[in-house]
C-alpha cells in the first residue's frame, strides 16, 4: 500500500525505485532503534502541491539527529527542495510524507559514524479516519524525561506507542491515551490532546510529551480565533470532567474524541471549540503559500 514498482524515493542525494533499494541488515537503526523520522503532509492547492511547513518538519529532523548525538549534514533547504521533487516524479499532490535518517552498520552502543537519508511518499488518508474516537487510558506511561530525548522523534520511542495503541484496539477501543510517569495527561501515541471546558481549551504542557508541529499550529489558530487556550499539568479527572476533547497530529490532522473508556463527552461536537478549528486547520493547509497573509 506505501509504494507500487513505479514509485521513486529519494535516498543519499538520489532518487531510486523503491523495489530496488535495499539498506543493510545490520544497520544500528534496525537493531537498537537507533535512528530519527518525521511525519510530513502535502497538500494539493490552487497553485500547486504544498508541503505542509515543510520548513518546521525538516529543522525538527535536524534537531532530533542533533539531540541523540546522530551525524547529518543536509540542510533544511536541501532537504525541502528534494521533497518537492520527490512529490513530483511520483504524481502526488495529497500526499504523506516520510524522511528516515538511519545509521551504518555498527553492533556497538555507540554514536553512528555515518548515516542515510531516505525520503519516501504515499497517498494516505486520515491515519485516525474521519469518526470520533473512543479512547482508553493505557496502561502503558510515556518515558520518562530523564531516561529519553522527549523532544527528539527517535525511531525506537515508537514501541511504547505501538505497545500502547495495539493494547487499546485489542480490548475494543480506537486508539489508547497515554499519561506520564507522574500519572498526568500526555497525548496519544502519535497525536497531541487538547479538551475544553466552557469554552476554554487545555492542553498538557512541554516537558512530557512530543512538541507537535500540529499541535503548534493549532494554538496558532486558537490565538487568531481568539480562543483562551491554557497548557499545564493536568489529571485524567480533569479530562473527564470536561465538555469535549481532541487529538491532533500530522497523520491524524485534527479529530474529535467521542469517549474516554466509554466516559462520553457531553457537548455534540459540531458545537465545539475543536470544530471550529478543525475548520480552520482544514482551510490553512490546503491554502496556496502564495495566498497566506502568515506563512505557516
Amino acid at each position: 500500500m506505501y509504494y507500487n514498482n513505479s514509485s521513486v524515493i529519494f535516498l543519499n542525494g538520489k532518487f531510486v525505485k523503491a523495489n530496488e533499494s535495499s539498506t543493510d541488515l545490520y544497520s544500528q537503526t534496525l537493531h537498537y532503534g537507533y535512528g530519527v523520522f518525521e511525519g510530513i503532509r502535502a497538500y494539493a492547492t490552487e497553485n500547486g502541491t504544498r508541503v505542509f511547513k515543510a520548513k518546521e518538519h525538516y529543522d525538527r529532523l535536524k534537531k532530533s539527529c542533533e539531540l541523540v548525538n546522530i551525524p547529518f549534514d543536509y540542510t533544511t533547504a536541501e532537504l525541502v527542495d528534494a521533497t518537492y521533487e520527490l512529490l513530483q516524479k511520483n504524481n502526488l499532490s495529497d500526499a504523506y510524507v516520510r524522511p528516515l535518517v538511519f545509521c551504518d552498520p555498527n553492533m556497538s552502543l555507540t554514536k553512528p559514524n555515518n548515516v542515510s537519508i531516505m525520503i519516501c511518499a504515499w497517498e494516505w488518508g486520515a491515519y485516525l479516519g474521519d469518526k470520533q474516537l473512543r479512547l482508553t487510558v493505557s496502561s502503558y506511561c510515556r518515558p520518562h524525561p530523564r531516561s529519553i530525548k522527549i523532544e527528539a522523534k527517535v525511531c525506537g520511542h515508537y514501541v511504547n506507542s505501538i505497545l500502547a495503541t495495539s493494547e487499546a484496539k485489542d480490548n475494543g477501543y480506537d486508539e489508547a491515551l497515554l499519561l506520564d510517569s507522574d500519572g498526568y495527561l500526555a497525548e496519544g501515541p502519535g497525536a497531541n490532546l487538547f479538551f475544553e471546558k466552557e469554552g476554554v481549551l487545555f492542553t498538557p504542557k512541554l516537558g512530557n510529551i512530543l512538541p507537535g508541529i500540529t499541535r503548534a499550529t493549532v494554538l496558532e489558530l486558537a490565538d487568531k480565533l481568539g480562543i483562551q487556550v491554557k497548557q499545564g499539568l493536568y489529571t485524567p479527572e480533569e479530562l473527564e470532567s470536561a465538555d469535549s476533547a481532541f487529538y491532533c497530529g500530522t497523520a491524524a490532522e485534527v479529530i474529535g474524541i467521542e469517549s474516554v473508556d466509554d466516559n462520553k463527552f457531553p457537548k455534540n461536537w459540531n458545537d465545539t471549540v475543536g470544530k471550529k478549528l478543525l475548520e480552520a486547520y482544514s482551510q490553512l493547509v490546503r491554502e496556496s503559500e502564495k495566498t497566506l497573509s502568515t506563512k505557516y
